[in-house]
């Protein structure tokens, strides 16, 4: 995974909850959704201080769990 991945997924993110009024990702806490869409304002806006160990734990760890829980909101919603 990319550094620019990971600014589309915290950018998808911001636009996904503005379009649900912040209501949707806050039904699903096991995500910090602050963080996550966070964590493209770091990538963006303060490149430089990006500490190479973060990126790769979020990646191998936050990433895996996050995915989950969008396949989640997916199924919930198709219901």
């Amino acid at each position: 995974m990319h550094d620019n991945e990971l600014i589309v997924i915290g950018e998808s993110l911001k636009k996904l909850d503005t379009m649900t009024d912040n209501k949707l990702l806050s039904k699903y806490p096991d995500i910090d959704w602050k963080k996550a869409k966070g964590m493209r304002d770091i990538i963006t806006h303060h490149y430089a201080d990006i500490n190479a160990e973060t990126v790769f734990f979020t990646c191998k760890k936050k990433i895996p769990d996050l995915l989950g829980t969008i396949q989640k909101i997916i199924n919930d919603l198709k219901v």
